[in-house]
């Protein structure tokens, strides 16, 4: 009997697993710093698609961009209760500035609290990600971790705002909201759409935010394995299982490279807008317009978070590629007679060995794989060559603007891996 194709797949990766060590975490070390690169005059070509893991369709009633949610089976549901914990990382990439990939991610600690802005916000200390911003933070004392990703809608350059204000404030003030839960919010749960809807209140309210707007996606992952998200704009989400992309989500615009947004207007130029309308179009979608989805979490799922420096150069068969290939050569996904499940020492390359010093540069799986996507993402969007789903978009619109190669932008990500424990 043939072998199915991702088992084929699965198998090829054994050459990568010398390549990349056996998982134990000095590996992951080592293979985080082979990540590192600082010039790109001339990018590295695509990998070549049989050293990545095949993967199988969503199943016919949960199409790729569909809102619905992936539902488990009874089986599943009816299996003694678990709990969730989570290994969260982000890495990221300032549009016009080198790839620092060992200097440029957070590996996020659980054990830490925040520090309190107090509203004195230091420019300097924010993460060197441009106009897009990210924030990791327990929710409470529940178990429960909120994450996300904002990307600064670039257009209000042009009227004299940095854009980065914005979304920077939004993620740090979701931030907060939810490492303040339950006093924070008023609901029992740490919904992504709520700390939205609070964290843009704030930022209209906040006068070292002149101006600005950002696209925004946001999630809470619960200790028993459901996970929320918010999506508004074209920002976005994919959930991966071993060998399988569960999840798509679907970008909100209103044109093409139009998206929805959250912004906040100058007082001046409302006021002109109140008594003499509008010159030009500006879009200003509230919270309870984003799209909400609802997922049961597995263990050894991954989550990628991503800003649109990543979606435009790369497809959600590219990432899982490239999760399929490091989740393969570091054992996170292992082969065995059942098929390719979660690795026996996942949750030690997923969640490290914290504790309440760390310094948030630990090296995880789960920040191995947000350099991973952040450095293919930026080798694509350099790529004059390569054509990303922003590339093959413009040709099928606009055939005769000749754009060929990535779309170079900032690049934001957030990699999560979920790790189940019996109970």
């Amino acid at each position: 009997m043939k072998p199915p194709a991702q088992l084929n797949a699965f198998r090829s990766l054994t050459s990568s697993q010398r390549a990349f060590g056996t998982g134990q975490p000095q590996q992951l070390r080592r293979t985080a710093a082979a990540l590192q690169l600082t010039q790109h005059r001339r990018p590295r070509p695509a990998k070549s698609p049989q050293r990545a893991f095949a993967f199988s369709a969503v199943s016919p009633s949960l199409p790729p961009n569909s809102s619905r949610s992936f539902q488990t089976s009874s089986a599943t549901r009816s299996q003694p209760p678990s709990h969730f914990s989570y290994g969260v990382s982000a890495a990221y990439s300032a549009k016009r500035e080198s790839l620092l990939l060992m200097k440029n991610h957070f590996t996020f600690n659980p054990f830490l609290r925040l520090k309190e802005t107090n509203g004195k916000r230091n420019k300097r200390a924010r993460p060197r990600s441009g106009q897009d911003a990210f924030f990791i933070s327990n929710v409470g004392t529940t178990g429960a971790v909120s994450f996300g990703v904002a990307d600064g809608v670039g257009g209000w350059v042009n009227s004299g705002v940095d854009p980065a204000d914005f979304a920077h404030t939004m993620c740090e003030y979701m931030s907060n909201l939810a490492s303040k839960f339950p006093e924070s919010l008023d609901t029992p749960l740490a919904a992504p759409k709520r700390l939205l809807e609070l964290a843009y209140s704030k930022v209209l309210e906040d006068n070292t935010v002149f101006a600005g707007g950002s696209t925004v996606c946001a999630g809470t992952a619960e200790p028993d394995g459901r996970l929320e998200v918010a999506n508004l704009g074209d920002s976005g989400y994919v959930h991966l299982s071993p060998a399988a992309v569960r999840y798509v989500s679907s970008p909100q615009t209103h044109a093409f490279n139009t998206p929805y947004q959250l912004s906040k207007l100058p007082k001046i130029m409302q006021e002109q807008i109140d008594v003499f309308g509008a010159d030009e179009k500006h879009y200003a979608e509230a919270p309870d317009e984003s799209q909400i989805t609802n997922h049961q979490l597995r263990h050894g799922d991954v989550l990628v978070f991503a800003t649109d420096g990543v979606w435009d150069n790369l497809s959600s068969e590219d990432t899982m590629r490239i999760v399929g290939r490091y989740m393969g050569g570091l054992e996170g996904w292992v082969h065995t007679e059942e098929g390719i499940v979660p690795g026996p020492k996942i949750s030690e390359l997923a969640l490290g060995a914290f504790n309440e010093t760390g310094d948030g540069k630990s090296t995880t799986l789960p920040s191995v794989l947000a350099m991973a996507i952040t450095r293919e993402a930026k080798e694509a969007s350099l790529n004059t060559k390569r054509d990303g789903p922003f590339a093959k978009e413009v040709k099928r619109l606009f055939p005769y603007e000749n754009w060929s190669g990535g779309k170079a932008d900032d690049i934001c990500v957030v990699v999560v891996i979920a790790i189940e424990e019996k109970v």
